[in-house]
């Protein structure tokens, strides 16, 4: 057993000594829960994302309202001390169905999901660490890195064109080697196809990450290890909406929702290309209208203090007042070619 999967063990083994010392001691059994509400949930400058604060709930047996809520915590710490144990994973979907075995009911798949939250929150761990996997396949990875994944070597040039899968289980992947600069992360499959057509993986000596829209855990945790551990400077191109801004914001700043666990997920260096407000008026592009809900989705966002930043504002407000939003592949207007010949070319410039 190797030394993660050994702590994660312990981590579990020791909620439960808590609960049998309470009950040695004739106190009535309780756990503390870290609170995940929005006012636990703050933005911490200087890490760059969003943290927990130090509020704690508590879940209790001498709570009638509460005890449902305790074993349900309890079936799944043991549920996942089993898979771990074993060496096995499950989604989160087959955890609800293996649930209808216990003797504690979750009214709705969502019920038993929030419980695995709570439980990696409590112990200070993620949930694929505790062997719970989502549904969602992980993005795609194109360019020269050799990785092992389990017992096997992959070169993500020699996967296809559709590049490696990035595994829910990222954390167990060894990086082996690499003969690339930086990444390149973009939002559509589109745009990632296109750029493999291109050969933008040589021409920018690049990995090219397609992202599948809203980042996945594991895709967030790959851009975080290869910008950590490889020294690659990440950088993130988008549609041109309060969307594509989110998506590229959550690599960046974390999300308040995983609040606990940003400090694995967030890449705080990572840079957003485009498509900015101020491209959709330098390159002319094919544009939509705002909508009523893309016009909210901006004015919240420049409340947010993720988008403090004088660039973001800056990029906001003229979305807002050109009232007009952008995809990644307007740029075919111009040709096929021209978002990794021309655009790409010179965005990254600028940046570097």
């Amino acid at each position: 057993m190797n030394k993660k999967k050994e702590i994660t063990i312990n981590k579990l083994k020791g909620l439960g000594e808590t609960i049998l010392d309470d009950i040695n001691k004739n106190q009535v059994p309780k756990i503390k829960v870290p609170s995940r509400g929005t006012s636990n949930i703050v933005y911490d400058n200087e890490k760059r994302y969003y943290v927990l604060g130090d509020r704690y709930g508590q879940r209790s047996l001498g709570n009638v309202k509460q005890i449902n809520k305790m074993a349900q915590m309890i079936y799944v710490a043991n549920f996942c001390k089993d898979l771990v144990r074993r060496g096995k994973t499950a989604t989160l979907r087959e955890m609800y169905y293996v649930s209808e075995g216990w003797d504690v009911d979750f009214g709705d798949q969502q019920e038993s999901n929030i419980v695995g939250e709570d439980l990696e929150v409590t112990l200070g761990t993620t949930r694929e660490d505790l062997g719970l996997m989502p549904e969602e396949d992980g993005a795609s990875v194109y360019g020269n890195i050799t990785i092992q994944d389990d017992d096997v070597e992959i070169n993500a040039l020699k996967a296809g064109k559709s590049g490696y899968t990035i595994s829910p289980t990222i954390d167990d992947v060894e990086f082996v080697d690499h003969d690339v600069e930086r990444v390149i992360a973009v939002e559509t499959m589109g745009m990632f196809h296109r750029m493999v057509q291109e050969n933008a993986y040589k021409k920018f000596d690049s990995l090219i990450v397609g992202l599948k829209g809203q980042a996945a855990r594991a895709t967030r945790r790959f851009l975080k290890r290869v910008n950590e551990e490889l020294n690659l400077p990440v950088y993130i191109c988008n549609d041109g909406d309060p969307w594509g801004f989110h998506i590229a914001m959550v690599i960046i700043s974390g999300s308040a929702k995983l609040a606990h666990v940003n400090h694995q997920l967030a890449t705080p260096d990572a840079k957003f290309l485009g498509v900015t407000a101020s491209d959709i008026i330098n390159y002319d592009l094919p544009t939509d209208p705002l909508k009523d809900i893309d016009v909210l989705r901006l004015k919240e966002l420049s409340k947010d203090p993720r988008y403090k930043d004088e660039a973001w504002q800056m990029e906001i407000k003229k979305m807002l007042k050109i009232g007009k939003k952008a995809e990644q592949q307007s740029f075919s207007k111009y040709g096929l070619e021209y978002v990794v010949e021309t655009y790409l070319p010179e965005k990254l410039e600028a940046l570097e």
